[in-house]
């Protein structure tokens, strides 16, 4: 009995981190594919223009309602009106991977 709570709580601990680094990984790949580094950097930390935000370690929270509002227009100020057609290309799953990815970066 003690070996299969053993096994049990391995195979957790296991799928947590696999899913984890998951996550992680299809953040940066979506960052990618939808061509946020062309404005905010490959790095997300030198942006091609200094008035673009550097996005590198931004707060998950903050940055996924960023994207949200700019998406639904509910900000519609500075360089918003330029993001709006990148945001129609990124559902509400995939900004949140992207938010997680870049609240990771130092």
């Amino acid at each position: 009995m003690k070996l299969n709570k053993t096994i049990l709580l391995t195979s957790s601990i296991v799928l947590l981190s696999a899913l984890s680094t998951s996550a992680s990984a299809d953040g940066a790949a979506l960052y990618s594919a939808k061509t946020c580094w062309s404005c905010h950097g490959k790095d997300a930390k030198t942006p091609l223009l200094p008035l673009y935000p550097k996005l590198a370690g931004q707060n998950r929270d903050y940055a996924l309602n960023q994207m949200k509002d700019i998406k639904s227009g509910a900000r519609n100020n500075g360089m918003a009106a330029a993001m709006q057609g990148v945001m129609g290309l990124v559902n509400e799953a995939e900004m949140g991977e992207i938010a997680d990815w870049l609240s990771s970066l130092k």
